[in-house]
């Protein structure tokens, strides 16, 4: 009875340690108990420094005329950009107008270079992204990291983004389904060409074509390739090239007059020619006292 009076003691006392010492360790040791870690610790666990990526987002800040504009919701849609060749140089651009835009990876392969030290691997990725309503991208990067160089890639893709131009195969009847005319794109030794085909075929490609066609929202489409068609950049960057020129092809339903507006740099050059707003500089303070002559 005596021993267990004893323990019981050495029980209470401990506990009221605990709470002495804001829950700090008392005569257990250590600091797992309450005050800073609470039940989890002090250890590098999910408390410290995690899950705090949504929460510290940074807001975009545009560094481009065209990007204050988007910004700002003074250019309304990707068209007007595309209407007078503006450069895009920031992907948040494309994502606050094509903000369900799907990417795919098409290849991962390892380049090396020879150098005195000996050879140093790097990682090149090649990126597709596309909405399936007539836009589609291709970007390709190279880093050191297989993680930097998809990144990278997707920003690639974003910013080369190119509108696509549907047409029809025979009667115009329903929504266009196939590419306008016959077109062609080359690159390397690899030539694409894609010719329309009627409704119902489906793409008649390879995987790599097939893909970049199926992004760009074409249903239909016949396709024809030369060259060394299993270098898959090659022949991924021909595939997108021949797709890019739908609309150079000017058909007799563009031949009507078209009003011509203003470029937005220069409809909106009062709201670009504003400064942003900053601190002004506090006058040098100059020393009151007297310069001495020697």
């Amino acid at each position: 009875a005596l021993c267990f009076k004893k323990k019981r003691a050495i029980s209470q006392m401990a506990d009221s340690g605990n709470q002495a010492e804001g829950g700090r360790g008392g005569f257990r040791g250590g600091f797992g108990r309450g005050g800073r870690g609470g039940d989890r610790g002090r250890g590098r666990g999910r408390g410290r420094g995690r899950g705090r990526k949504d929460d510290e987002k940074e807001a975009w800040v545009p560094v481009t005329k065209l990007g204050r504009l988007v910004k700002d919701g003074r250019i309304k849609s990707l068209e007007q950009i595309y209407l007078f060749s503006l450069p895009v140089k920031e992907f948040q651009i494309i994502d606050q107008f094509l903000p369900g835009m799907k990417d795919e990876i098409m290849k991962i392969m390892p380049v090396q270079k020879q150098t005195t030290a000996g050879q140093r691997t790097r990682f090149k990725a090649f990126v597709a992204i596309g909405d399936n309503a007539c836009h589609v991208g291709l970007g390709v990067k190279c880093s050191k990291e297989v993680a930097t160089a998809i990144r990278g890639a997707i920003v690639l893709a974003k910013l080369s983004v190119v509108p696509v131009r549907r047409g029809y195969w025979g009667n115009k009847i329903g929504e266009p389904h196939t590419v306008p005319c016959k077109v062609t794109g080359q690159c390397g030794s690899v030539t694409v060409r894609l010719i329309p085909a009627p409704r119902g075929t489906g793409i008649v490609a390879a995987p790599v074509s097939k893909k970049l066609l199926t992004m760009a929202g074409i249903e239909d489409c016949y396709t024809s390739t030369r060259g060394s068609s299993r270098t898959l950049g090659n022949f991924a960057k021909a595939t997108f090239s021949a797709i890019a020129k739908t609309y150079t092809y000017l058909t007799p339903d563009m031949w009507a007059k078209n009003k011509f507006v203003r470029a937005p740099y220069q409809e909106h050059t009062d709201f670009l020619s504003q400064s942003k707003s900053r601190k002004p500089r506090a006058a040098p303070v100059e020393d009151e006292q007297p310069q001495r002559r020697y």
